[in-house]
């Protein structure tokens, strides 16, 4: 089995790591773009181009199944990825957990880079699953791009600035960029009121990866032979993993991995 999962930076590693959780035995291809990045100030049009040509790279590898690691990649081009590449390879986009934060009924915070924040795709998620329920949409700006570059000065001033925007009574916050999952608990440790329930927060990570294998028709086992291999592709060239990814328990992980050549 071989999964591909794609983004311009490693806010892939959240779902990696879950892929990697749920099916050591998985051969793992991952498709960044650092001659692009960052995708979010790009225009859809050139965004979606530079989404096409890394999608295209892994693709050469002949991966079952290809993950959006990337919440802004999904609302822009998530159906020229599948025109592109369905249905020979499964492509698995990556939503905000709105749905099962609504479910719980009370007021809750949607984090997400400008470019989501207020875009019409996540406006409609919030029509359709969480009528009724107080949302506040928090633009995190600087969060994702200091996360990239594990500056930790960086990472500490954008998740106060988001806090400050959130209002007080939310009990639980929607991850709505996978690079926010990999400081999850930094964010917990930003956002919690010591006069509030523990705070809930919903990421997409495991929900992809429990989806790619749905599509391909595999079931979960964690327990197989950690035997799977690692490709790296850096704008269509095959490299290391970015040198950052190590400040980030999900990126540890990865060093573990034996690489595919």
């Amino acid at each position: 089995m071989k999964i591909a999962l794609m983004d311009s930076g490693i806010g892939l590693l959240a779902a990696t790591a879950a892929v990697r959780r749920v099916r050591p035995d998985a051969d793992l291809v991952l498709s960044l773009d650092p001659d692009g990045m960052p995708w979010g100030p790009r225009t859809p049009e050139d965004l979606t181009r530079r989404a096409l040509a890394v999608a295209a790279a892994a693709a050469a590898h002949r991966p079952d199944a290809l993950i959006i690691g990337c919440n802004t990649a999904t609302v822009h081009a998530l159906t020229a990825l599948r025109d592109l590449l369905e249905p020979g390879i499964p492509v698995i986009g990556t939503v905000p957990a709105i749905k099962p934060a609504a479910a719980g009924g009370t007021p809750f915070a949607i984090w997400a880079t400008p470019a989501t924040t207020g875009s019409p795709y996540q406006r409609g998620l919030i029509e359709d699953f969480a009528e009724g329920v107080p949302v506040t949409e928090v633009p995190c700006w600087g969060l994702a791009e200091a996360v990239e570059h594990a500056d930790e000065t960086a990472i500490d001033a954008a998740i106060a600035a988001a806090a400050a925007l959130t209002p007080d009574d939310v009990t639980t916050v929607v991850l709505g960029c996978t690079h926010y999952e990999i400081v999850a608990e930094r964010i917990r440790a930003a956002v919690q009121r010591p006069d509030r329930p523990p705070l809930v927060l919903h990421g997409s990570a495991d929900a992809v990866a429990a989806q790619a294998l749905r599509r391909i028709g595999a079931q979960p086992a964690p327990e197989a032979p950690a035997d799977g291999t690692l490709t790296v592709l850096l704008s269509g060239r095959e490299g290391p993993l970015p040198v950052e990814a190590a400040a980030y328990a999900e990126g540890r992980l990865l060093r573990a991995v034996t690489p595919a050549h």
